[in-house]
């Protein structure tokens, strides 16, 4: 998958809301053997095969520090970021609210490209942040195979939940 393709899905995520416009993910896109090589240790046997498979592996992560992008990010509002600072158990919570939403972005703006996204949610965390994210404030979330889907191998669709069934209206 080309680098101008995972630019596109940047690009394409970063315009989905967040609160305080805190944008605390952060992504590492692995796509080389070496790469491949580093996250084998941290990914269950059972989806290991998939994984290694992927042509690029996202390492969803959050900045632990997000609120000290917040006068770019948010500049009419400058005591955010003073709060966030004064508050680590609400800049704890809204970076992992909001980088798993930034996720959920991620995985729509790329089959919005056309490629196919499968969440692997069984990693050794602290094996992922050592290899990738040693040095930084980032901390693993989830990881995303992207890749090209076939059509004609395309496991179906399991059933989901009816509008009724999870929605009220009131």
């Amino acid at each position: 998958i080309p680098e101008a393709t995972l630019r596109a899905i940047y690009d394409l995520m970063k315009r989905g809301p967040t609160s305080a416009n805190s944008c605390p993910a952060r992504i590492v896109f692995v796509t080389s053997e070496e790469g491949r090589a580093a996250l084998r240790p941290s990914v269950d046997p059972e989806v290991l095969g998939a994984t290694l498979q992927a042509p690029v592996t996202a390492i969803v992560a959050y900045d632990a520090a997000f609120h000290e992008h917040l006068p770019r990010l948010l500049p009419d509002e400058p005591e955010t970021a003073i709060r966030f600072a004064a508050r680590p158990d609400l800049a704890q919570e809204t970076a992992h609210r909001d980088a798993a939403m930034q996720a959920a972005y991620l995985i729509m703006a790329t089959r919005g490209l056309g490629l196919g996204c499968w969440l692997v949610a069984e990693f050794d965390r602290a094996k992922v942040d050592a290899a990738f994210l040693s040095g930084t404030r980032w901390r693993s979330s989830l990881l995303v195979d992207i890749g090209y889907v076939d059509r004609n191998k395309e496991f179906p669709r399991r059933p989901r939940l009816a509008f009724e069934e999870v929605c009220r209206i009131v």
